[in-house]
């Protein structure tokens, strides 16, 4: 599920919580392959990603949202672009990996973002963490944790907000935990080229 399609603040907010506990059924169902990047610890991406997905959630509810619907096909496709590039083209010998400063400073801004409206999220970070050394297995399991770390400071706040719609919500919160199981699946039992192929196509 995704919010590229959400320009209305209240459809933005009420896609907030309905994804929230897709996210959380499927973090905990990869939490086995969860990791930390290079030097920068899994509790440091936990918070950076709490901090900014708090911030991102505040900005929503002050300004609306709609300018990201227009970007988010091109934030998607430089994640993709950044992804293949990192799987099939750069050699591990002579690339090193993002430094942990740099690679918690751009978890924080794809956490304000995430909080903020968050189409195309999965991509960015997924691309982020292996651009920052996570094998593909490992990035794909501790985003989809932080990106329900993310939105829960968001869905902390918005739980309170006259703007969710609780019925629209129930249902594409079900549709949410069924895909991110099977995605969960997926993504311990499918071989790794395959798998990389599969998050190139599906990001084109």
């Amino acid at each position: 599920a995704c919010r590229c399609c959400f320009t209305r603040p209240d459809s933005n907010i009420t896609s907030t919580v309905a994804l929230f506990p897709g996210q959380v059924t499927t973090g905990l169902a990869g939490r086995s392959l969860v990791s930390g990047a290079q030097r920068l610890s899994f509790k440091a991406l936990f918070a950076i990603s709490l901090a900014g997905g708090a911030f991102g959630a505040i900005l929503l509810l002050a300004t609306p949202a709609a300018a990201f619907a227009k970007l988010v096909p091109w934030l998607v496709l430089f994640a993709t672009a950044m992804f293949a590039w990192g799987s099939f083209a750069r050699r591990p010998s002579s690339t090193v990996p993002l430094g942990p400063i740099p690679a918690g400073v751009i978890q924080f801004l794809i956490a304000i973002y995430g909080g903020y409206f968050g189409g195309g999220i999965g991509f960015l970070m997924l691309s982020a963490l292996t651009v920052a050394g996570l094998p593909v297995r490992s990035a794909g399991a501790t985003k989809n944790v932080l990106a329900g770390v993310m939105n829960a400071s968001a869905v902390a706040i918005f739980v309170f907000s006259p703007e969710v719609h609780w019925l629209n919500a129930l249902v594409l919160g079900a549709g949410s935990i069924l895909g991110g199981l099977g995605g969960a699946w997926m993504l311990k039992r499918v071989p790794e080229f395959p798998l990389k192929l599969l998050v190139v196509a599906i990001g084109v």
